[in-house]
């Protein structure tokens, strides 16, 4: 077993690698505010931001489900890895070399089960991309020339060749020491009669990447007419490869994709091949699988899932691209992003349209645009015969239900006025009515969507999400007075120690009125207290995360230490105020807590006790007063 990863090798990768840089591999992000990023939760579904992150600190947090964290917090977190899995993954990527505490040097067979599966597909890619230029793979090359692409377009995309013998790659991969157990989980081998086998063989090879960059599967396409097998043949279903949870080319796109707020959902490999080919560089495909709502999500990340954004899907005008639009359309609801469809002249997809037609055809293709829920009920309206009352309510039927589940009333009453005009009834206000009620109906018997999904189109709507489990202790209180200094203070201390050290650490947890708020205060303590904080504030907000009991108290440690300040200048007067504030609220409550014993005492108090407890009430009055007339000078 692989021992503990050195503690400053770990502080080392979190210094080396920006936690803003790691994100962005994953979601786009936008600027904030105060030095803080945002942009929309991947741990959640929202419709407007609530996920920040804060560079300088190197911590995330969301305001809307309360994940936060690290960077290596935030990796794990998206791609379910364990710590130290993390770690070597972020220390590869900085070129970091990790000591281990026992074992020395990490040996190659020590790491963890993800990594190692990244790695072999890593070796495969390069693998298949050498064997594309050997003297067998001619027919590979051939296939990919037919098509318009190139060398310099194979390498490009990474494209390489399977050769046909049986075990190949299995060979090579175990002389770069992986086990057959490893080449069996990661699918690159299966097994066969005599040990493992190459489950790609005599193909032509398309890597397929996650959102990150990391090689996950392979899409494999057949060449030859005595390969039995389908015609395209993927990666099967492993830890590291989920067909509905990947996009071919989202490696290449998701930058642009961010910047232009637009995404092009094509059918094949070679067809986001040919659309980046033509300057369409936002393409991108599904592995085998249809588009659904886990490719959903990945689009929204990096499209910010704004009004403005745009989804258009390309399928061939055949029955089968029409039934792939429709199914498109089933998830439409789920985008705050316009979807439109596109179809190529003469059912030709975009690789072939490039072909025929060149690049300016298939920069064309994506412009003339049709909203994809027109496209959608003209598809229903079209099955009936419309020159007929029977066949006009058969179709108004069918197309009536599909509008009434547009959740935005004014577009829903548009799109009503439409299918009217597509119907040929002249009486539009019959149509509105009759998808209103089927509306109502559906949010009578409870068949609308849970709140936590995403707006329909027609632009974001009043945010609904899941609460997050509630802290433990009594509720935050934010319009308590109290509870909004005690925050700032605590803000302070996590965010800008310097303005409130050396004072802060004699503060007790007992000064903080809300027991969420004096849980933090504690982890600041057993942190070894805000003064830790001024040299290196990075590593000291990891210890006090580190020290953090549980969940809760954790995920609350980076909300303040991410959340803006409700000051305009943040310096030392407005550290001051809130310092005296907390404290002033502390000597006041001790004050009234003694006068109130006496009290409840009457004539029964003895008299030590009573000259005792007047003497505290005299001083700490004394010290009342003189944090009211001097200050922060006065702690």
């Amino acid at each position: 077993m692989a021992g503990r990863i050195n503690d400053d090798d770990v502080k080392a990768v979190r210094d080396a690698v920006p936690i803003d840089a790691v994100v962005s591999e994953y979601l786009q992000l936008r600027n904030a505010g105060g030095g803080n990023l945002k942009g929309l939760c991947p741990f959640h579904d929202e419709k407007s931001p609530s996920f920040q992150v804060s560079p300088s600190k190197g911590l995330f947090h969301c305001f809307g489900c309360q994940e936060g964290g690290d960077t290596i917090a935030f990796v794990m977190k998206i791609d379910h890895l364990s710590f130290s899995e993390t770690v070597e993954r972020l220390a590869a990527k900085a070129g970091i070399t990790l000591r281990y505490e026992e074992g020395g040097y990490n040996p190659s067979h020590q790491r963890g089960e993800r990594i190692r599966l990244v790695e072999a597909h890593k070796v495969a890619a390069q693998f298949y991309v050498e064997q594309l230029d050997s003297p067998e793979a001619e027919i590979g090359r051939k296939f990919l020339a037919e098509r318009g692409f190139d060398q310099a377009a194979a390498a490009h995309f990474g494209v390489g060749y399977s050769p046909a013998g049986w075990d190949h790659l299995t060979r090579y991969l175990r002389g770069k020491g992986f086990s057959d157990k490893e080449l069996i989980t990661s699918g690159l081998s299966q097994d066969g009669r005599r040990g493992p086998i190459d489950r790609f063989r005599g193909r032509l090879m398309w890597p397929i990447s996650d959102t990150s960059g990391d090689v996950v599967g392979f899409g494999a396409r057949k060449l030859r007419d005595d390969d039995n097998g389908p015609k395209y043949l993927n990666t099967p279903e492993t830890a590291i490869y989920k067909k509905s949870q990947v996009l071919y080319g989202i490696d290449l796109a998701k930058k642009d994709i961010a910047k232009a707020s637009r995404a092009v959902v094509v059918e094949g490999y070679t067809d986001v091949m040919a659309c980046h080919l033509a300057g369409i560089t936002t393409a991108i495909a599904t592995c085998g699988t249809a588009f659904g709502g886990d490719h959903i999500k990945i689009l929204r990340r990096l499209l910010m899932d704004n009004g403005s954004a745009r989804v258009i899907f390309t399928f061939d005008g055949d029955a089968a691209g029409q039934k792939a639009a429709l199914r498109a359309f089933e998830d439409d609801q789920k985008f705050a992003a316009e979807t439109y469809i596109a179809i190529a002249p003469d059912n030709m997809d975009p690789c072939d349209l490039r072909l025929a037609k060149g690049d300016e055809a298939v920069r064309d293709l994506v412009e003339p645009r049709t909203p994809l829920f027109e496209f959608a009920l003209r598809q229903i309206v079209g099955r009936y015969d419309l020159e007929t009352p029977a066949g006009r309510g058969a179709a108004l039927d069918e197309a009536a239900p599909v509008v009434a589940r547009i959740k935005n009333s004014s577009s829903q009453h548009e799109v009503a006025v439409q299918l009217a005009g597509m119907l040929g009834i002249l009486d539009t206000q019959f149509v509105v009515k009759r998808v209103g009620q089927l509306a109502r109906w559906a949010r009578e018997r409870g068949e609308q969507r849970g709140p936590a999904q995403a707006p329909s189109r027609g632009g974001p709507q009043p945010q609904q999400v899941r609460a997050p489990a509630a802290p433990s202790g009594p509720a935050l209180n934010l319009r308590s007075p109290a509870h909004r200094t005690e925050r700032e203070l605590l803000k302070l201390a996590l965010q800008k120690p310097a303005l409130v050290s050396p004072a802060f650490d004699a503060y007790g947890a007992d000064e903080f009125t809300a027991p969420p708020y004096a849980a933090v205060r504690q982890c600041i303590a057993e942190a070894g207290g805000a003064e830790m904080g001024v040299p290196e504030t990075r590593e000291y907000l990891v210890q006090v995360l580190d020290v953090a009991p549980d969940d809760t108290v954790r995920n609350l440690v980076t909300e303040l230490a991410v959340e803006v300040f409700h000051g305009k200048t943040i310096d030392e007067t407005y550290a001051g105020m809130q310092l005296v504030q907390v404290r002033l609220r502390a000597v006041d409550r001790r004050i009234n807590h003694v006068q109130g014993s006496l009290a409840r005492l009457g004539s029964n108090v003895a008299p030590d006790h009573l000259a005792a407890a007047q003497n505290e009430v005299w001083v700490l009055q004394q010290y009342a007063q003189a944090l009211r007339n001097n200050g922060a000078d006065a702690l």
